[in-house]
């Protein structure tokens, strides 16, 4: 009896490190459960990580490239700006020039117009002078005279027959 009572403590004791054993089991599992969830989330959040990383650089490199469309587009504005400052000036400069010349072009006409004035005076002088006569050929023998009229008013040509 005395081994059977020692050998049913015995068991006993063997049954109860057995379930302490397999209570340490479970929470040797549970833990390495846990764990490997941990790794787990470690290594989803190391590829969400690589992910991040990966379009982080697509977006830099979108970002330089636009830069450098914005800087030639900016070339490009400034060299058609000067462009423009540069037409603006040589048309100004080809507006004062008409300018002159049609400040020399109305000077010309009016000292035409003289001109043309006395050779008339002068032709009627001569006609008046030199009797009946010379009134035939007065004006087709001396001076020929043609004012010309149009949009634009053109000299006066002057033949001299001899």
């Amino acid at each position: 009896e005395l081994q059977v009572d020692e050998l049913q403590r015995s068991l006993a004791g063997l049954e109860k490190e057995h379930r302490g054993l397999v209570a340490e089991l479970r929470a040797g599992e549970a833990e390495l459960a846990r764990l490997r969830s941990v790794e787990g989330d470690k290594l989803a959040q190391q590829d969400r990580v690589a992910q991040l990383e990966k379009e982080v650089a697509m977006l830099r490199e979108k970002i330089h490239h636009l830069d450098d469309m914005l800087k030639s587009q900016q070339r490009k504005v400034r060299q058609m700006i000067e462009q423009l400052q540069n037409s603006k000036a040589v048309i100004q400069d080809k507006d004062s020039t008409i300018q002159e010349l049609k400040e020399r072009v109305s000077y010309l006409e009016a000292e035409n117009l003289e001109m043309h004035d006395r050779i008339e005076h002068l032709i009627e002088k001569q006609v008046s002078r030199g009797g009946h006569s010379s009134r035939a050929r007065s004006k087709s023998e001396y001076v020929s005279s043609k004012r010309l009229t149009g949009p634009k008013p053109l000299p006066l040509i002057r033949v001299v027959e001899t």
